[in-house]
């Protein structure tokens, strides 16, 4: 591939600055800066997204015929590094990027035609129910149950560890309905509404003081078996194509080299002549580099119609790695002042410093938070064992 940016290329870069510029605020933007979990509060977000939906640009990687763009993977590259290096984060991931790819490829047409329409225009916010108490790497030895009943499957378990449940109003969710065979066969793929009767939430507060995460508890909850995706006890092989997405089916570099920026410009301000400090970021800058190359071979994939395949292990394991030697190098830039602990959240509303003070109050908490990069979507070691198992004898 010609890294070098033809006109047309720069054209489109400009354009998708000029769009950002006039939909990221200040407002906005010190929200994204502000959020020391994984996900930005949708209510920040979703003026943005409705915007990207008008202009066509709200899932960019879909196929065209499902409201995709179409464009090119250099297209597709610039976009998501300007929306990375704009603060422009993701409205609804677990819906654009996780559940809506495994709607197109597994989905019956009424399946298509009743949630994709609202995924693209945000009416619907998803969460993902995977991870069980004592099922979280071990996915397929989970428990919760879904049994026949006439045209319904009733549910019953537990998830754990579940993303924004207590903001979505959908969750898809893997069940036992089967306990024969081989551990892995005798799991279902399910569509749930989480206003349905027997639906619980109860929150996780993380380390880093931010409630992100949830308990999700199922009592005899009637699904519909409309509601499932594919074939009936085949919901591992559904499962491990929407793993591949979470894991490397996103452009992470814009994201990250904003993140290395400000941590560029705070070093800057408080230790500018420590040479140990300086070495460390000159090795995260590289890495970075690095990593935007596998970036844009998988850009490529994509973009053919297929999905990421093994290569999404080494990008999920590399892209945690960086992302916490980045919070943890501000930390140590921070100092002393890294004790400061405010609980209250969100720190948007709650904080009212200037900049750099918030900056240094920020820092903690997402270190904290950023210890979960090498555990959840997988750990690192079930990520360095998949690519051993791929790579063995390469």
């Amino acid at each position: 591939m010609d890294l070098l940016l033809k006109p047309d290329d720069i054209a489109f870069r400009d354009e998708v600055r000029r769009f950002l510029a006039d939909h990221v605020p200040h407002g906005i933007g010190r929200a994204i800066d502000l959020t020391t979990g994984f996900i930005v509060d949708p209510e920040i977000l979703i003026d943005l997204h409705r915007a990207l939906h008008r202009r066509g640009w709200d899932v960019p990687h879909w196929p065209v015929e499902h409201g995709g763009t179409g464009w090119t993977p250099v297209q597709r590259y610039i976009f998501d590094l300007e929306c990375g290096r704009a603060g422009a984060a993701i409205y609804n991931a677990s819906g654009s990027h996780f559940v809506g790819p495994v709607i197109i490829h597994y989905g019956t047409p009424e399946q298509k035609a009743k949630y994709l329409p609202r995924i693209r225009s945000g009416e619907d916010y998803w969460a993902q129910g995977y991870s069980e108490p004592g099922s979280g790497s071990d996915l397929a030895s989970l428990k919760t149950r879904a049994e026949t009943d006439g045209n319904d499957y009733v549910v019953n378990g537990q998830k754990i560890w579940t993303t924004n449940a207590h903001k979505a109003n959908r969750i898809f969710a893997l069940v036992r309905t089967s306990s024969t065979g081989k551990r892995q066969e005798g799991i279902t793929f399910l569509l749930i509404d989480m206003d349905t009767p027997g639906v619980t939430v109860r929150p996780i507060i993380g380390n880093g003081g931010d409630h992100e995460f949830n308990e999700v508890f199922f009592n005899d909850v009637r699904v519909p078996k409309a509601n499932r995706i594919g074939e009936e006890n085949k919901g591992w092989e559904v499962a491990k194509f929407l793993l591949e997405f979470e894991r490397g089916g996103r452009v992470l570099a814009g994201q990250v080299r904003a993140q290395f920026a400000k941590l560029v410009q705070l070093t800057a301000a408080r230790c500018p002549d420590d040479g140990d400090i300086r070495m460390r970021l000159a090795e995260i800058g590289t890495d970075l580099d690095a990593m935007e190359m596998i970036d844009i071979s998988v850009l490529s994939t994509l973009q053919a119609g297929g999905n990421p395949g093994s290569i999404s292990s080494l990008l999920k394991l590399r892209w945690s790695e960086i992302r916490q030697a980045i919070t943890e190098l501000a930390v140590d830039v921070v100092g002393d002042d890294a004790l400061r602990w405010i609980p209250a959240r969100p720190f948007y509303e709650t904080l009212q410093l200037p900049p750099e003070d918030e900056t240094i109050l920020a820092a903690t908490p997402r270190y904290l938070n950023a210890r979960a990069f090498s555990i959840m979507g997988g750990t690192s070691e079930i990520q360095t064992n998949i690519l051993a198992k791929t790579w063995v004898g390469l």
